[in-house]
């Protein structure tokens, strides 16, 4: 491995050269990044998965900078152009960009105003001109080039400042200095189109729009350059010519009095309007869409992996409410362990429906949840949810149930209803009905189900449409593995769409798994998988500690603790006097809870982090992190906004984080907003560092828009 490469990552990442070498070397030998960031962390000195595929990334961003610059500096020498100080501003360069603005004098070129100038034996009147001399004239000069290719003096003179023009732009400081300045002090502007369509204004702000490139928040970004893409705007960079001229000026007039200075200046005129100034543009340009894309996937993959983490309803009979209008509401009631009872579809909302005809619905649906002793009706919330909610809110009371109601997210249902999955566990069933089982199951375990659906189809993020296809799938499959490896996977129940996630399992051990489960029945141990051999020596190291096996022949095979680690916990059990029965007891956990950690690390040969581990896993051995987390609120009446008075202290539920501020499920036809600034008295950096989807929050009405049924909240407490 590169010392030089690893020293930088070290820097970057603020670690030590140890713990990337280690990292890398782990990787390197196949390892996944859940197995290392939970079973390696002594080796890795505790290093969260982020920070483990930071390392992998650098590095190989780090690799790939390395070849190109050797591959630079070998077409260099090819040439015989190759100096010892310029091959050590290209060893020295820390961006790819820096490479390439290197290379590019000694690039092959295209057909261009300057080769062809050159073709034509203008390349020494270039040279006499920028040697800016004092005696003579440019008319003598430049008589000595006229041929059959150049007709006049004028011509030659034209073609030497092509010449000039394009060795101004090739020069790789010019072109740093005028990108860091269109950087620091350039400002983005955008105008409406003359004949541009925006019916319903999406993109007012930015008709007439200008903001410091250094400031523009990365949302504004995208949304530029959106409006762009559709035609609505127009955006151009400003930034101070006079100035960037002045500097061109400076670094290539080596003499204002010498005859030639006039077209030296001409020259650079022509290089920054023609070839510089559009190139860099371009290039910032290209770097803020790439700011506002990481920002974007950042901030998706943090709301997604709160979604996936929201506490699962447990021990719950669900009727799901799939609302519609004119195909009406899709309902499907499913057990406690989600599998699939009854379902019907009702109408009732469709215009002119009859006081009967709503009270068929309203027994329809009464009817199930007696019949099943339903315990939560589960609403999706897309279209027509808030009517479903009056309607069941409705029906509770009429009917005098026991059951409550909540909103769940439907993104992505209709996705899975119509996938190969889901047909191959309802053949029997609509499409429709499929996603309403989708949207009760949600609310029952979140993570197992929504795992069926392509992670950017669970709409969570900002212009998410806008952002990089295989870096968006990249980084939310990266968070889906690590929300599932962090949850741990019941290996007999789980679906091939869960099992996918799970560390270092392949589609091959995936099929060998489920086809053994079908001809073999329950699986009883993770001694069972290796004897099967299910799984292969390497593989099973990589996943077993993330296999749960409920009610198995070991309770040790339901925890997160490593078979490599069994001796330890059997140790440990020994040494306090208790065995595999006292497990998860109370007895247990007040030993557990007062050992010395630091002794027993010594007395059984183990490190910390194992030994920690382990005692957190001997305490509760089915632990799941999302039973800390608040439960979805439950209702049983609705929210009107004419019930809303600035000031008004209400509950509700994060839906969506982002740059700006973050919308909140207050039970309206609309989420509330609150603006970033409305978070928190203390300054707030981005709203994420406080808030995550999921969360429920008090909040207090600011103000009341009913004419757009919009609503801004506050969770500063005035």
């Amino acid at each position: 491995m590169n010392s030089e490469i690893v020293k930088e990552i070290s820097l970057n990442l603020n670690i030590s050269e140890k713990q990337v070498l280690t990292t890398l070397k782990m990787l390197e030998e196949g390892n996944t990044i859940p197995f290392i960031a939970r079973y390696r962390k002594e080796a890795t000195g505790n290093l969260a998965e982020e920070e483990i595929k930071a390392i992998g990334e650098v590095y190989e961003y780090q690799v790939n900078l390395l070849k190109r610059k050797e591959d630079v500096i070998r077409l260099i020498d090819e040439k015989g152009l190759l100096t010892d100080e310029l091959k050590s501003e290209i060893m020295k360069a820390t961006k790819l960009i820096e490479v390439e603005d290197l290379y590019r004098p000694y690039k092959e070129k295209k057909k261009t105003k300057a080769t062809e100038a050159i073709k034509n034996g203008l390349e020494p009147l270039a040279k006499m001109i920028m040697s800016c001399p004092l005696n003579g004239n440019i008319s003598t000069m430049a008589s000595k080039f006229i041929n059959y290719k150049v007709k006049d003096e004028q011509e030659a003179i034209t073609g030497a400042k092509y010449i000039i023009a394009e060795w101004i732009s090739d020069n790789a400081s010019y072109r740093k200095y005028i990108r860091n300045t269109m950087y620091k002090n350039g400002t983005l502007i955008t105008k409406k189109k003359k004949d541009a369509k925006d019916e319903n204004k999406t993109y007012e702000m930015y008709y007439d729009y200008s903001e410091a490139v250094s400031k523009i928040k990365p949302h504004r970004i995208l949304a530029v350059n959106r409006a762009e893409k559709e035609g609505v705007i127009s955006v151009k960079i400003d930034v101070d010519k006079e100035r960037i001229i002045n500097f061109l000026e400076k670094k290539n007039i080596k003499n204002d009095n010498s005859f030639c200075a006039v077209y030296i200046k001409e020259a650079i005129e022509d290089s920054y309007k023609r070839l510089i100034f559009p190139s860099v543009e371009r290039e910032v340009r290209s770097d803020l869409t790439e700011k506002g894309t990481l920002s974007a996937i950042e901030n998706f993959g943090k709301n997604l992996e709160a979604l996936l983490l929201t506490p699962p309803m447990k021990e719950k009979v669900v009727l799901a409410f799939d609302p519609g209008y004119v195909n009406g509401c899709k309902i499907a009631v499913i057990d406690k362990t989600g599998k699939y009872l009854d379902s019907c579809v009702i109408k009732p909302f469709l215009n002119n429906i009859t006081e009967e005809r709503l009270k068929s619905c309203k027994d329809k649906i009464a009817d199930l949840v007696k019949k099943y002793n339903v315990d939560i009706i589960a609403i999706g919330n897309g279209t027509a949810s808030r009517e479903s909610e009056a309607f069941c809110a409705d029906l509770i009371k009429e009917y005098n149930l026991s059951c409550k109601y909540v909103i769940v997210s439907e993104a992505g249902a209709s996705i899975y209803s119509a996938s190969k999955l889901a047909i191959e566990e309802f053949p029997d069933l609509e499409v429709e009905k499929r996603s309403a089982v989708s949207i009760g199951r949600r609310l029952q375990d979140p993570l197992s189900e929504l795992v069926k659906v392509p992670p950017e189809g669970i709409g969570v993020g900002l212009y998410q449409h806008d952002v990089a296809g295989k870096k968006l799938s990249e980084s939310l499959d990266f968070v889906v593995s690590k929300a599932v490896n962090s949850v741990g996977v019941n290996i007999n129940t789980a679906s091939s769409a869960l099992l996918k996630y799970v560390s270092g399992l392949t589609k091959k051990n995936i099929d060998k798994i489920i086809d053994y489960r079908n001809s073999h029945g329950k699986i009883s141990s993770r001694n069972e998988i290796k004897k099967q051999k299910l799984l292969t020596d390497k593989t099973y190291e990589q996943a077993i500690g993330f296999l749960r096996i409920t009610e198995g022949d070991n309770i040790l095979d339901e925890t997160a603790i490593h078979p490599e680690s069994y001796d330890v916990a059997l140790k440990l059990l020994n040494e306090l006097g208790f065995t595999l029965k006292d497990v998860g007891t109370e007895m247990l956990i007040s030993r557990l809870t007062n050992i010395n950690t630091e002794e027993y690390t010594k007395k059984l040969n183990t490190d910390v982090y194992t030994l920690e581990d382990v005692i957190e896993n001997l305490k509760k051995p089915n632990r799941d992190p999302r039973d800390e987390m608040p439960q979805p609120i439950l209702k049983s009446d609705i929210l009107k906004i004419e019930d809303l008075k600035p000031g008004m202290k209400l509950q509700g539920t994060v839906r969506n984080v982002v740059d700006f501020g973050a919308f909140i499920d207050i039970g309206l036809h609309n989420d509330g907003l609150v603006h970033i600034s409305k978070i928190s008295k203390d300054y707030v950096k981005h709203p994420s560092d406080v808030l995550s989807v999921g969360d429920i929050v008090d909040c207090y009405v600011e103000e009341v828009f009913k004419d757009k049924e919009k609503v801004s909240l506050s969770l500063i407490k005035e």
